[in-house]
């Protein structure tokens, strides 16, 4: 079946070559030819969107993340079974999912009733990224979740854990969404605000996708339109 990848990073971002690995090679990538992260839904509606065909299974789109499931499933590639979005360089966790580009890509999906993954992997202050462990984890997650029948509108959001390197893979923790709100810490200079708050120590729910995460999970959530 056809199965679309796409990202919020970037197609060059190695999230989605991790992503690509963890389907054995076998999506085609429509994902934006440069970075959206933290961009929402946002679709690009007022200009021309610029479509770079890399190869037969690459495109870059000039555009963002939903932008690119738009053009793919309307125009590119109409007989698509499966979107899958990241793997992000950081969490989705919670309320996170209202501003993730990752997350917008399969919600546009699921607006057109195509089945969608948003994989996510939490970064643990400045500690690089062990992609060649999140393309495993990813992997594991999409077995399972691949094997379950979708109901129409619903979309997967999956949140990677951070792992220390000599530890066990994870445990795969079906959960709710967190309800509480990001940090919002700002430091004020004069007229000028300037974020800082911590992602790590945000509030959670007990039980939900950000508890299971910030604890060494995988957490997987299901979402609806």
């Amino acid at each position: 079946m056809t199965v679309i990848l796409t990202n919020d990073d970037g197609i060059d971002a190695p999230g989605i070559r991790a992503l690509l690995e963890a389907v054995n090679g076998t999506g085609i990538l429509v994902a934006p030819s440069d970075h959206y992260s933290g961009c929402g839904h946002q679709v690009t509606t007022t200009q021309p969107i610029r479509v770079e065909k890399r190869s037969d299974r690459e495109f870059a789109i000039g555009g963002t993340p939903a932008d690119c499931s738009r053009i793919a499933l309307n125009y590119l590639f109409p007989d698509t079974k499966l979107v899958l979005s990241g793997i992000n360089a950081g969490g989705n966790l919670g309320v996170d999912v209202y501003i993730s580009g990752t997350v917008a890509a399969i919600r546009e999906a699921a607006f057109h009733r195509v089945p969608g993954i948003a994989i996510s992997q939490y970064k643990k202050g400045r500690i690089p990224i062990d992609w060649e462990r999140s393309t495993r984890m990813a992997a594991k997650v999409l077995k399972e979740l691949m094997d379950r029948p979708s109901e129409s509108g619903t979309y997967w959001n999956i949140n990677l854990p951070y792992v220390e390197p000599d530890a066990l893979d994870p445990e795969m923790i079906f959960c709710k969404p967190c309800t509480q709100p990001l940090p919002s810490d700002f430091r004020i200079e004069g007229d000028d605000f300037y974020y800082c708050g911590n992602y790590a120590a945000r509030k959670r729910d007990r039980g939900s996708d950000v508890d299971v995460c910030l604890s060494g999970q995988i957490a997987i959530t299901q979402l609806k339109v």
